[in-house]
């Protein structure tokens, strides 16, 4: 009964431990200084979906971590996303550009030709007003 009782003791430990741990981290840290609410779409957050809310680093440096929380702000998943992809899009996506075929396929090359070839319409009972 003994060993069980040093067992349990141990995960109970390890469990606050791990739980210190994780509120020394920022996500934690924002979580106590800010409403669970998103930034941009202002949807409201519970513990039932919390981890869609994500925090984001202001200044894009993720070292960048004050104590008082001033570089961070708490988006949901969605509004991270879109952020981080107008960094991505204002910077320039370079990945997978390479990749991609070059169109050589020009649907207007004969254009011309073909107005100039093209016959009058005639006036059909369809067309008339």
């Amino acid at each position: 009964m003994a060993q069980n009782n040093d067992r349990l003791d141990k995960v109970v430990l390890d469990a606050r431990r791990a739980a210190d741990k994780r509120d020394a981290g920022y996500r934690a840290q924002a979580l106590k200084l800010y409403p669970w609410v998103c930034g941009r779409c202002a949807r409201t957050f519970t513990h039932a979906n919390l981890q869609l809310l994500e925090v984001h680093h202001k200044n894009s440096d993720h070292n960048d971590n004050p104590p008082d929380g001033s570089n961070w702000e708490l988006l949901c998943t969605y509004c991270h996303e879109h952020e981080h992809s107008k960094i991505k899009d204002g910077a320039g996506r370079t990945v997978g550009v390479d990749d991609l075929p070059v169109a050589t396929f020009n649907p207007f090359a004969d254009l011309k030709a073909r107005l100039d070839a093209k016959l009058p319409l005639k006036d059909t009972p369809d067309t008339e007003r």
